[in-house]
């Protein structure tokens, strides 16, 4: 027979109700009472039963992960991170992919929120950025944390991880400059991302602080793919004036643009060097391996989420933002010009 929550507390010798507490993770529990059930728990190997514990009361224990982002990497390393923070607090994981460019997304969400019982949602980019987005929501009383990018949170306020984008971008821009490279090129992502905007900042800003000229047929607009790769780096080394490094908005642009550079038989790094963002596995499944920009997707989603949680716990007494500065991982598709 299955094992009950009352076969548990009979077996400590607690109330049902100080098991529900343990299992809950709620605060204000003896550390003797809490090693007590949890003896018992292994001993029964009792399994809580989440969509039970919905119904019981007015607390869920269901967190949405809703993103929009064609690189799956990406998603992967949140999913993860998510997952991670959900299994230590005793929550399950809702993954919801969607059109954040849909006519009818605050509905959908809304009402995904509003039937799923939800107890708060992570979101990302684009939809952690999208102000109609978070007035639907803010008008329901949702809870949900938002992965933005920037160095400091927006006038939204509210709990948010934020990505310092810029001064990844910054970084990696003057490592290029530091190897003796002055026609450098940016290939962009989406720019209904704010890590895009962020991202070519900090490219402008390195240039700029050392005076080297920004050539506007060298920034070309794209998309986080690897086809915006290699239709951009196709587009820079037809240019009268080729650029000696790209800098790629990520890492499956920066893989495509290399794709590209083997097409038009341009040898990486001798005669072009690229770099990319976020050091995906792209980054070290090419060949050469890409000189990069590290950004911890699975510890910014695990953050994310383990905000959200205590959120809920402790009301306004927590940290309501943190800030992740992604830094260069330097590999083998950057080096000297000749």
């Amino acid at each position: 027979m299955k094992v009950t929550i009352n076969d548990v507390a009979k077996h400590a010798g607690v109330s049902i109700k100080t098991v529900s507490r343990v299992t809950n993770k709620e605060p204000s529990v003896r550390q003797a009472t809490i090693d007590k059930v949890n003896e018992a728990i292994a001993a029964l190997n009792y399994q809580p039963n989440v969509a039970a514990r919905n119904l019981a009361g007015t607390k869920s224990y269901v967190i949405a992960f809703v993103y929009d982002n064609p690189n799956a990497y990406y998603v992967i390393d949140m999913q993860n991170g998510i997952l991670s923070s959900c299994k230590q607090r005793g929550y399950e994981l809702l993954i919801h992919p969607c059109d954040a460019t849909s006519d009818n997304i605050c509905q959908e969400l809304t009402d995904m929120v509003r039937h799923a019982r939800l107890s708060g949602l992570v979101l990302t980019p684009p939809l952690s950025e999208n102000p109609k987005v978070l007035a639907a929501l803010d008008n329901i009383n949702a809870n949900y944390v938002r992965i933005i990018a920037g160095e400091v949170a927006d006038k939204h306020g509210g709990l948010s991880v934020l990505v310092n984008d810029k001064h990844g971008a910054v970084s990696i821009t003057q490592h290029l400059i530091d190897l003796g490279h002055k026609r450098i090129a940016f290939i962009s992502g989406d720019h209904q991302h704010e890590s895009t905007k962020e991202r070519l900042a900090g490219f402008k800003l390195a240039m700029e602080k050392n005076h080297l000229p920004i050539d506007d047929s060298h920034i070309i607009d794209g998309q986080y793919s690897f086809e915006s790769g290699v239709e951009g780096a196709k587009a820079l080394l037809s240019n009268a004036l080729k650029p000696t490094a790209i800098v790629a908005c990520n890492d499956e642009i920066a893989a495509g643009a290399l794709f590209a550079a083997r097409l038009e038989g341009v040898s990486i790094p001798s005669q072009l060097s690229i770099v990319g963002f976020e050091d995906s596995p792209f980054s070290r499944q090419t060949w050469p391996k890409l000189t990069t920009v590290h950004q911890p997707n699975s510890k910014i989603a695990q953050t994310a989420t383990e905000l959200l949680i205590a959120n809920q716990s402790k009301g306004d007494d927590i940290l309501t933002d943190e800030v992740f500065v992604p830094e260069p991982v330097i590999r083998d598709s950057s080096a000297s010009p000749l």
